[in-house]
């Protein structure tokens, strides 16, 4: 059976949206989208960050900035 060659460009952009997506979580950082779409699902009197705000959120996680408990990544 042939698949069609929509059906693998389809099956080709889920499947690196999914090892993108792992790859930034290997690295602390989320998915922006997801986080926005979440907010305005489930909090939608909240604004949600911006994506740049979110971007530095993820980092200071990340690095443990204004965390007093010492914990740093790296």
């Amino acid at each position: 059976m042939t698949r069609s060659s929509q059906d693998l460009r389809e099956r080709w952009k889920t499947f690196s949206k999914c090892v993108c997506d792992g790859a930034r979580l290997m690295v602390g950082q989320g998915d922006y989208q997801a986080y926005a779409d979440h907010i305005r699902r489930t909090h939608p009197d909240q604004t949600p960050m911006t994506e740049r705000e979110f971007f530095r959120n993820r980092e200071n996680a990340r690095f443990g900035v204004g965390n007093r408990s010492g914990f740093r990544c790296c």
